[in-house]
């Protein structure tokens, strides 16, 4: 039974996923990271720099498969997780699974092996791209395939992995399944990519390899020559001339690593057996849901009482003005929200603005934004808002500019103190983020990509 319930999971999804146009997207993706961010040559335009020592590694098959299991970990894991979360499978029968005796464990594992196949076909195509690129570039110990695939299948097989289960865990808990999940797995990615550092220069043992979750710190470290082992990835100034010489294959086979990447899969599938044995219903009992101070605070209460008497209401004198403020009322929608926006706007006059006031408001603006740009533009809306006096695409302008102002009103505090480079820091981020909220939400349909798209810029911001 539970097999036959696991299977049929499987199954459905995977049907499913085959008639997802977003699939063949998702699959182009791995070939054309690989062919803009290897690197392939010197200077500014040959892609990531990955340096060892202040110097670039020698090209050779197996640093090439590292390499494209980098590209995995800084760029495919968002994308993976924007997929797996916006794709045709994020819409689940839920009020006919959830009434039912099947074993939500077996539901769980079934979905977990359709995205766990799903991204090892994706990281397959990559694979393919690698071994191309491998011609292209040739490496200093000639084209070898296995060695290429071998590297990348061990650094980002696990990985891929470990992103579906969190998928399956974020999607069986309520608190996780909108955008607070969205920002838990940010945190959880940016997490994994800083944890390896904590192994630098360590011993090699099972335990400082399971710190990397990523898989590339061992493979760049261990081969490397003594005094050479500090590496870097992304921007790296006054590189040193001359190529650093990495023995990949024997960081691959250094104590403890392969035991770790198969331990890392493992933690994989246990974490999605663990999200049936943990998944609660969508619908919370009626019991306690406005219950307490708190609750009753932050909610909106009940809609006021019709008055039959009341007069028309009078056509506004400025209709695009009237749009503008109702986009602004809209995306601070809530209690909750404009309580935070006045921590923000108080916060604005006490802190520093540039990298304290300004990322905390542009924060809370990234939920309000792509919240609201979801809701307007969900497709059954979408064709409704078509037959309004005013068009779509000017309702998305008053969006933008409501959003660009509302990043404005929460810098005014900080004006006196920073004058105009806080009105055009606000401006531009504001700009920035209503762009890519409204944008991002017209393409997929939900708010959830240009969520993940702005939490990667919003770190960007924070950290630069």
């Amino acid at each position: 039974m539970t097999l036959a319930v696991a299977r049929s999971s499987l199954t459905t999804s995977l049907a499913r996923y085959s008639r997802s146009w977003g699939l063949w997207l998702l699959l182009l993706v791995a070939p054309i990271a690989a062919r803009y961010m290897i690197p392939h040559g010197e200077g500014a335009d040959a892609g990531i720099v990955i340096a060892i020592g202040r110097q670039l590694p020698v090209m050779t098959s197996a640093f090439l498969g590292v390499s494209l299991g980098i590209v995995v970990s800084t760029l495919l894991l968002p994308i993976g997780w924007m997929y797996l979360r916006s794709n045709t499978n994020r819409r689940q029968p839920w009020q006919v699974e959830e009434v039912t005796a099947a074993s939500r464990v077996a539901i769980a594992l079934g979905r977990f092996a359709a995205d766990a196949a799903v991204l090892l076909a994706m990281l397959a195509a990559l694979t393919i791209a690698g071994w191309i690129l491998g011609l292209i570039i040739g490496p200093a110990d000639g084209w070898q395939p296995g060695a290429i695939a071998l590297a990348l299948w061990l650094v980002a097989a696990p990985a891929l992995l470990g992103l579906a289960a969190l998928r399956i865990l974020f999607d069986a808990l309520p608190p996780t399944r909108g955008g607070f999940g969205d920002f838990l797995y940010f945190v959880t990615w940016m997490t994994s990519i800083v944890a390896p550092a904590l192994s630098e220069g360590e011993a090699p043992s099972f335990a400082g390899a399971m710190r990397d979750f990523p898989g590339f710190l061992r493979p760049l470290q261990f081969g490397a020559p003594a005094g050479a082992q500090d590496f870097a990835i992304g921007g790296v100034d006054d590189l040193l001339p001359g190529h650093v010489a990495l023995d990949v294959m024997a960081g691959l086979f250094s104590p403890g690593y392969v035991e770790s990447r198969l331990a890392w899969a493992g933690i994989a599938v246990l974490v999605a057996a663990f999200a049936g044995l943990v998944y609660r219903p969508h619908r919370a009992s009626r019991g306690r849901r406005l219950t307490g101070r708190w609750s009753r605070l932050l909610s909106a209460g009940p809609p006021p009482a019709a008055d039959p008497a009341a007069p028309a209401a009078k056509r506004i004198a400025v209709p695009a003005l009237g749009l503008i403020l109702a986009e602004a009322r809209l995306i601070l929608a809530g209690r909750l929200f404009k309580l935070l926006a006045l921590a923000a706007f108080v916060f604005a006059a006490l802190g520093e603005f540039r990298h304290a006031a300004s990322p905390a408001a542009l924060l809370l603006l990234i939920f309000a934004l792509t919240a609201h740009a979801g809701r307007c533009e969900a497709r059954g809306l979408v064709a409704l808002t078509a037959t309004a006096p005013l068009s779509p695409w000017a309702r998305r302008g008053a969006f933008v500019l409501a959003g660009t102002g509302l990043t404005l009103l929460l810098a005014l505090p900080a004006i006196p103190r920073g004058g105009a480079e806080v009105l055009v820091l606000a401006a531009g981020t504001g700009l920035v983020a209503s762009l890519v909220a409204i944008a991002g939400a017209a393409v997929s349909g939900s708010g959830f990509a240009p969520r993940l798209l702005l939490f990667i810029a919003w770190y960007a911001y924070l950290s630069s």
